[in-house]
């Protein structure tokens, strides 16, 4: 009789252990570094298209060049939209053209006018020769240093090409901008965009910034409230 009791005990005792090995089993995963991984992984592959999504959306829906995002010089992402009610100039620049010197006078119209709802926007690109080759703060340092730039600079963007930035892509496009459209050919292309958000000139690079044709277009439509 002992002897049939010490077994009976041992089958409960291995069952016991085996229920409690399968119960563990079924709960283990979810506490473990490997289903944490597959949650983190998918939700990071599911922002991605989303994103892109956005930027699709942005760029087919834009009226004004002022309906899109931008990151300033220094990363931090903008809406140009927060310009509208300003006259706006945007302008693709380079540290190391021979048009560099028109940083001055950007600046200058900066100085005069700024007060009176004029922001110059300025977009470093290394498209034409390669003439803007440093990273966004080398070309911050250089034009505080050299030009005492305090208008707004933006990250360096490629204004031509396959790269060519969705704010670009509206600019130079004659569907979305009409008579001002057409691809940049060089750096310190300027464009004017009135208080509304509507581009209403573009300058070549060569006509310098405070030029009689220039300052005419930026005072008619500073006067300009609507």
């Amino acid at each position: 009789m002992k002897t049939f009791n010490a077994f009976c005990i041992a089958l409960f005792m291995i069952a016991g252990c085996d229920s409690t090995e399968r119960q563990s089993q079924s709960t283990a995963p979810q506490n473990s570094p490997t289903r944490k991984a597959e949650v983190k992984d998918r939700s990071n592959t599911e922002q991605t298209p989303s994103n892109d999504v956005n930027e699709r959306t942005v760029k087919a829906n834009a009226k004004t060049p002022l309906d899109f995002v931008v990151n300033r010089i220094d990363g931090e992402p903008v809406r140009l939209s927060t310009y509208r009610g300003d006259v706006v100039m945007i302008v693709n620049v380079a540290s190391k053209c021979g048009l560099t010197p028109q940083y001055e006078q950007l600046q200058n119209l900066h100085e005069k006018y700024g007060d009176r709802g004029l922001s110059i926007l300025g977009f470093p690109a290394n498209d034409f020769m390669q003439q803007e080759p440093g990273t966004n703060a080398e070309i911050k340092s250089f034009c505080t240093t050299n030009y005492g730039v305090t208008f707004d600079m933006f990250e360096k963007i490629a204004v031509q090409g396959k790269d060519k930035c969705p704010l670009y892509g509206f600019l130079t496009s004659e569907e979305k901008n009409g008579e001002f459209g057409g691809e940049i050919k060089w750096n310190f292309t300027k464009f004017l965009v009135n208080r509304k958000g509507h581009v209403i000139a573009r300058f070549d690079p060569q006509t310098k910034p405070d030029s009689p044709e220039i300052i005419s277009a930026i005072e008619s439509a500073l006067k300009d409230q609507d």
